[in-house]
């Protein structure tokens, strides 16, 4: 029987070793693309986002989404007998994923130097706030501190507003992606060298990373952006405009998409202005430019104007609630969004991933793990006897569900 197209990490085992966002998106991303992940959790309570409200019976909501495909042990990494297990873990891993403070993992003998020379192959994932050396890392660095400090709160929002932060946590997020493309990168040098290396992320220069445009202008001419609002950068018209129901965005910006804009609007006295000749130019009069534009937008609801401008070639779409989102009629046509099996509560409802590949298709197959759902298991193919695993368990070196305790 043909089992059907493995994911592209089918092979890789990698272990995790953090909390929130940045370690377990990391992890995420590489247990979606078919790695054996394995939480590794205190087992105290855990991943402290297995307790962070929205609960389903016991469970965070975020949690099983977040930790989907993965398996978990719950270690107590401060035990001798935890450190021994941990130290075995690693010795048949490919990828260690951590975003502790740094620090935290040397203080408990398991840093990268000391694990490297049971495993030489391994690649080590180290994301943090600041980065691994500077005069930051020691402190402690939240994803909002990272936006706060890598500019993108100071170009966030409207024009003389309060500071406002991206409402995702896009400095976790943009950090995690980057420590799956750095961790896939180092697996590939790894065929050529034999040896796996260090690798540092930091929410801030990730999210530093991000200022494409605010490097353009400020390099090139030392002006300081400023918040616009919805508002592009350097481009004119493109952002969102308020209708007579609602809120659309447009982006009329190439020279084919601005005349047709402009005569699905009526406004084809503007092709003439020699203000509006170019892109550039509507940017800089956009203070003249935005206010005709929206005085029309304010006439009809935003159904008409998106059937008006798609009709015309005009890139254009409403500004959908996540209501709408999770709902969308595209997305569902794309079978983005899955139902993953979770133990206790059944079907969990699933975010896609946005890799789709043509003959190694990304995994779908488990809502994140209870704690230590897997403590034994793991503990038995490492080759612990049932009756070690037992006293393991009875000091709570490691815990788990009731049930894997006597399997």
């Amino acid at each position: 029987m043909n089992p059907g197209p493995r994911s592209p990490l089918v092979g890789i085992r990698v272990l995790e070793v953090g909390n929130y966002m940045a370690g377990p998106f990391c992890g995420m991303q590489l247990a979606d693309l078919g790695a054996e992940v394995i939480k590794v959790e205190p087992p105290d309570g855990g991943d402290q986002v297995r307790r962070m409200a929205p609960l389903l019976d016991g469970e965070g909501s975020a949690f099983v989404r977040l930790n989907r495909n993965k398996r978990s042990i719950a270690l107590n990494l401060k035990s001798p007998e935890g450190k021994e297990i941990f130290r075995k873990l690693v010795g048949t891993a490919d990828v260690v994923v951590e975003n502790l403070r740094p620090g935290t993992m040397m203080d408990l003998e398991l840093g990268y130097d000391a694990l490297r020379q049971l495993n030489p192959g391994l690649v080590y994932v180290a994301a943090s706030g600041w980065g691994q050396d500077g005069p930051l890392s020691p402190q402690p660095g939240l994803d909002i501190m990272a936006q706060a400090r890598s500019g993108l709160m100071s170009i966030t929002g409207t024009p003389g507003g309060d500071p406002v932060k991206v409402g995702v946590p896009v400095c976790d997020l943009v950090c995690a992606l980057y420590g799956a493309l750095a961790a896939v990168s180092a697996l590939y040098a790894r065929r050529e060298t034999g040896a796996g290396q260090f690798i540092d992320v930091s929410l801030l220069e990730s999210g530093v990373s991000l200022a494409i445009w605010e490097a353009g202008k400020f390099f090139a001419t030392g002006e300081i952006p400023r918040p616009q609002g919805s508002a592009h950068q350097s481009n004119a018209p493109y952002q969102a405009f308020a209708s007579a129901d609602g809120w659309l965005t447009i982006g009329a910006t190439t020279p084919p998409n601005w005349v047709s804009f402009c005569r699905a609007l009526g406004l084809d006295r503007l092709l003439e202005d020699s203000r509006y000749a170019d892109t550039s130019l509507r940017y800089r009069h956009r203070d003249t430019l935005i206010p005709e534009i929206e005085k029309v937008i304010a006439t009809r609801p935003t159904a008409h104007w998106l059937t008006l401008l798609e009709r015309a070639g005009v890139p254009c779409a409403p500004i959908e609630d996540f209501g709408q989102v999770f709902n969308d009629p595209h997305l569902n046509a794309r079978d983005y969004f899955w139902n993953a099996a979770h133990p206790t509560l059944g079907q969990v409802r699933q975010l896609g991933s946005p890799m789709r590949f043509s003959d190694t298709p990304v995994r779908r197959e488990k809502a994140g793990p209870l704690l230590g759902e897997d403590s034994a298991s793991l503990l038995a193919e490492l080759g612990y006897p049932a009756t070690d695993i037992e006293a393991l368990f009875s000091r709570r070196v490691v815990t788990g569900p009731a049930q894997a305790v006597s399997s």
